[in-house]
């Protein structure tokens, strides 16, 4: 039976580029789980890529047919952005690995629809005033930079990522971001121990 590994933790603590070093790992033979999102795509992502990208009516279409695992919608200074998972063409777990970006509300609801053992959750974490520092530089490389969006996130994922909601949670290890390579490598050896 397959495993879908969740990679989770605040913004900005480096998951898209773990995400990305994983996923080049050939030893690892793992499939891409892209989730959905009512959000604008940032400079530089592809739909199909990092997310699919849909309007609030596909989203509710999809919502109808029933094919949504999970939703999650934040009320954003820009307005309300959803992230959702899907239940599509992309998940086999009866021949498959997956690896995927989440956050702790998703690998929950995940792990409701998929069971408890087919869920594994990878979190990493960075020094606040690193992480603050990486999304600051990121948020100014965006032709409109969205600052307030940007400190909105940071303080609900202090609260989203609570030491109480990841005991919860039941996630117990965690992955420090200090320095990507050794970060990664160590990802990889506890997806492979798990599998």
């Amino acid at each position: 039976m397959g495993k879908i590994f969740c990679l989770m933790g605040k913004s900005a603590c480096g998951k898209d580029t773990i995400y990305k070093r994983i996923l080049s790992e050939p030893s690892l033979p793992l499939k891409t789980l892209v989730p959905y999102t009512t959000r604008p795509a940032r400079d530089g992502e592809t739909d199909g890529v990092e997310y699919y990208f849909l309007t609030d009516r596909q989203q509710q279409e999809l919502e109808r047919q029933g094919k949504i695992i999970e939703l999650r919608a934040y009320h954003t200074v820009h307005g309300v952005w959803k992230y959702f998972t899907v239940n599509d063409h992309q998940i086999h777990l009866e021949s498959c690995h997956y690896l995927m970006i989440g956050t702790l509300e998703s690998y929950l609801k995940l792990q409701g629809y998929f069971g408890r053992d087919a869920v594994v959750p990878l979190y990493v974490e960075v020094d606040d005033g690193e992480r603050l520092q990486r999304a600051l530089n990121r948020e100014r490389l965006q032709p409109e930079p969205k600052y307030q969006e940007l400190c909105r996130r940071f303080l609900a994922d202090d609260a989203d990522f609570s030491r109480e909601n990841l005991k919860k949670a039941g996630v117990t290890v965690t992955f420090s971001n200090q320095d990507i390579a050794p970060c990664t490598r160590k990802i990889i050896s506890y997806i492979k121990a798990n599998m």
